[in-house]
């Protein structure tokens, strides 16, 4: 499970910009009876004219590429980092060393296969959805003004309104796209998201986990000890960091407020880290203790 769910079960969790246009004075008015036009229509004139009105917006990272980096780098930066802490109790540098990068590689190679089968789950679950759909269609021919019902039924809107939308719907080639989006709450995911969520949660656990272990790379056999030291400090700062951005993400970067929540966030995953390491010290200790004659340590 990762660690980004288990910081909210513990800590619960953290608490969009609209844009508007003014309309042109020159705008020209069509004198063709309404009831004749389809519902939802569109022109070039009006097209090009909100085009130019509205201004250019900033890249952005794909919502769900920023969801998959999360899950890889905060496991990335929890699990080794117990691991090697825990391995480094045994006082033998090649021992956190290549445990840390056995673990490093299957972890990543794991946590991507993961990845890849739930966008797959995720594909298959909407086709299936989507076919299912366009069976009731064809079998119930009230099924589009049923579902216009269910949708706007919130919005009190008139019955004549709802009447001609859904006579609309019912003769556009587009009525399962809308049952798809606006009743299941389904959209057609990207032919490329399986291999990308994978390498984007993979890519994140290899980075995440590579940051505890390099410490134990430049030391000596006899010093793993400082090599611990030197990880803790490092992770200490790398996990607060995280939580910090993770946190801004959110609830925004600016303000007392955000700056706080971000901080709280970055303590969080610091206590969150520091835990999973030390119970994993404190385990190999443990187990290390009976394993030399029954002595039991007690952390």
């Amino acid at each position: 499970m990762s660690i980004v769910a288990v910081k909210n079960l513990i800590f619960g969790r953290s608490k969009r910009r609209g844009s508007s246009s003014a309309a042109s004075d020159d705008t020209v008015v069509d004198n063709t009876d309404p009831e004749r036009q389809p519902l939802l229509t569109t022109t070039k004139s009006k097209t090009s004219s909100i085009e130019q009105q509205e201004p250019t917006r900033p890249f952005r990272l794909d919502a769900r590429i920023i969801s998959d980096a999360t899950i890889g780098l905060s496991d990335g930066l929890t699990v080794p980092f117990a691991l090697t802490a825990g391995l480094s109790a045994l006082g033998q540098t090649k021992v956190v060393v290549y445990g840390g990068l056995a673990e490093l590689i299957a972890g990543a190679i794991s946590m991507g296969l993961g990845g890849y089968l739930g966008a797959k789950s995720e594909a298959a679950s909407y086709r299936e959805t989507r076919a299912e759909c366009v069976r009731s269609i064809e079998q119930d021919g009230d099924h589009v003004r049923a579902a216009v019902l269910e949708v706007f039924e919130p919005y009190e809107l008139p019955a004549q309104t709802l009447d001609d939308l859904s006579a609309h719907l019912a003769r556009s080639p587009r009525q399962v796209d809308f049952l798809m989006q606006f009743q299941h709450c389904e959209q057609e995911p990207a032919s490329n998201r399986a291999a990308v969520s994978a390498l984007t949660i993979a890519a994140g656990y290899l980075f995440g986990g590579l940051i505890p272990l390099f410490p134990y790379f430049f030391v000596g056999e006899g010093q793993v000890d400082l090599a611990l030291w030197i990880s803790v400090a490092v992770m200490v700062v790398a996990l607060f960091a995280f939580g910090y951005v993770k946190t801004c993400a959110v609830s925004g970067w600016h303000g007392g407020r955000c700056v706080w929540e971000a901080v709280k966030g970055g303590l969080e995953m610091v206590v969150v880290g520091g835990a999973a390491a030390g119970a994993a010290m404190g385990l190999v200790k443990l187990f290390d203790g009976m394993a030399n004659g029954g002595t039991t340590v007690v952390m």
